[in-house]
């Protein structure tokens, strides 16, 4: 029996991902809330709910999350082509009013690039971030003062445009932007968001600015167990070798304008020459989207403290198997978080 970990200090969050309806058919919705239940259980303060053309819609996602939760709050992702920033704000405020709960916004100007193109959107990659900074800027205006807002930008204009019913300061969003290229760093520093990478190994990520002032997160997968042996078994058997995988992942390669897609197929090469806790065989075989750490509670614990003295805050994590998986990682953060200076 895992015992459970003690919570994380504030100035550490943890981040759960939640199944994609792709891979969960036809018991999807039931697969929502146990891994949300899951994740609460754990003391995550948040579930990332993904969004592309290939899935459910999100928000409807995170209002069965809502309804069968406590507490935890539904890390939401945005794509602007999607939806106006009015009807994105008229979803937090909904939910902040039907259930007192607040939400996460996970800023998005990419993805697959052939769904852009399915949807008409050309835009070049730096000018979707320009574009998410003004969708972004209307949100956060509307979910703080409830207008009325009128605004005139490049990509959008609005004329006193009103909010209800208003979001209590409570419930107000907190904003992540990926940040992987100039662009994405620019927009999160823009709008005071968390800056979200895909990291490679801890010591080859550049320590923070003492005076920084940045929010810093990253997006990771974690197999920890007492041993090694038992991690890297676990890692094996969950993601095996898998030739059309690699395929798959080629092909994205070639048709992804994604900073982070490049930079991660870098790094995996560079990790491999060494013996590291670091991993990206899942990702080089089109299982998941994220490196991973793999390793005994104490290795893990080590790397994941040099990410924390490196200045990330916020952790995100992969879509966890089961509720001891959740439970193991919270393990190793818990011992990561004594190893470091943060309180």
């Amino acid at each position: 029996m895992i015992s459970r970990p003690a919570l994380m200090p504030d100035s550490i969050d943890l981040f759960a991902t939640c199944p994609e309806s792709t891979s969960a058919a036809p018991e999807y919705r039931s697969r929502v809330i146990e891994t949300a239940r899951w994740a609460e259980d754990c003391g995550c303060k948040g579930i990332l709910v993904y969004s592309d053309n290939r899935l459910v819609d999100p928000w409807l996602v995170a209002q069965i999350i809502v309804e069968n939760t406590a507490w935890i709050s539904p890390l939401v992702a945005v794509q602007p082509v999607y939806m106006h920033p009015y009807s994105i704000a008229k979803m937090v405020s909904s939910l902040a009013c039907l259930h007192g709960r607040r939400v996460f916004l996970n800023m998005i100007a990419g993805g697959f690039k052939n769904d852009l193109l399915a949807l008409d959107d050309s835009t070049p990659h730096d000018r979707r971030y320009d574009r998410l900074v003004e969708y972004t800027s209307i949100i956060l205006e509307l979910v703080r003062t409830s207008g009325p807002l009128s605004y005139r930008g490049e990509f959008y204009k609005t004329e006193n445009l009103r909010l209800t019913p208003p979001v209590p300061i409570v419930l107000q969003p907190d904003l992540m932007i990926s940040g992987s290229s100039e662009a994405g760093e620019r927009a999160a520093r823009t709008l005071g968001a968390i800056c979200v990478h895909y990291p490679g190994p801890a010591d080859e990520c550049p320590p923070a600015p003492l005076d920084n002032k940045r929010r810093l997160g990253i997006r990771i997968g974690l197999i920890a167990r007492p041993t090694d042996r038992e991690a890297w078994d676990e890692a094996h058997k969950r993601f095996p070798e898998d030739r059309r995988g690699r395929l798959l992942h080629q092909y994205a390669m070639k048709i992804s304008d994604s900073r982070w897609h490049r930079q991660l197929s870098d790094a995996g090469v560079a990790a491999a020459r060494a013996h590291t806790p670091y991993w990206l065989g899942p990702f080089e075989n089109y299982k998941t989207f994220c490196p991973y750490l793999v390793g005994g509670y104490e290795v893990v614990a080590t790397e994941i403290s040099r990410y924390i003295e490196r200045g990330y805050r916020s952790f995100i994590l992969d879509i966890p198997p089961d509720r001891s998986d959740l439970m193991h990682s919270a393990i190793a953060f818990e011992r990561a978080v004594q190893l470091s200076s943060v309180t």
